[in-house]
């Protein structure tokens, strides 16, 4: 017998009717959004485990992330400070898609996962230039870097970011983690990177490795 609430269970199972049915539900009975939110980010949480089981694909991985996206559009109006000020994040991540490449789903699903189990995510989008992660990445004090990479020919654009970092001295606390489909250990060395990670579950636990 599942432990799960009636909303987490039914985000989990993708039910995306009863997921809505159920988050109006409680938005009309006045509960708190940030409640609301928690219950969506255990099936968030839920759904990363059985991606690494193999038992959840790429297909309900984006899925989840479309239903998340909905439901934050509903509740974020709600919210005001009240999450910040009762939930503050874990950390701070920033996250892009490097210079000359424009894809942008594995990005967005990792940007889904990570802000569904409790992180703060600065998205910077596709086609994002190496000075722009240096100035985010100072800006916001974040320890991670997350850079997206879905054309092999612009895996010299990780190496820049990474060394655009060192050269303004933020590598001792910033961390780098690269993703995409023709990443690998190889390419993380490459790169000069921390992190490889090879789905959007591996990246929640880079993050908790080093926000904990």
């Amino acid at each position: 017998m599942s432990n799960f609430t009636e909303l987490t269970q039914a985000f989990i199972n993708l039910d995306e009717e009863k997921v809505y049915g159920l988050v109006q539900k409680k938005i009309a009975a006045g509960e708190d959004p940030v409640g609301i939110i928690k219950e969506c980010n255990e099936g968030m949480t839920e759904i990363g485990k059985l991606f690494e089981q193999n038992e959840y694909f790429l297909s309900e991985l984006i899925m989840s992330g479309e239903i998340f996206k909905s439901i934050m559009a509903k509740l974020e109006p709600m919210l005001g400070d009240v999450q910040q000020e009762n939930e503050p994040s874990k950390g701070t991540v920033v996250i892009g898609t490097v210079k000359e490449d424009i894809h942008d789903i594995g990005k967005d699903i990792v940007v889904s996962m990570l802000r569904g189990t409790g992180y703060e995510v600065v998205d910077l989008g596709v086609d994002v230039p190496a000075d722009k992660f240096v100035a985010a990445a100072k800006e916001t004090g974040a320890k991670l870097v997350g850079l997206s990479c879905l054309l092999n020919f612009t895996f010299p654009e990780l190496k820049k970011v990474v060394d655009e970092l060192d050269a303004a001295g933020l590598r001792d606390t910033v961390k780098v983690a690269i993703g995409g489909a023709p990443c690998n250990e190889e390419v993380r060395k490459f790169a000069g990177a921390d992190y490889y990670a090879k789905d959007a579950a591996a990246a929640v636990s880079i993050c908790k490795e080093i926000y904990q």
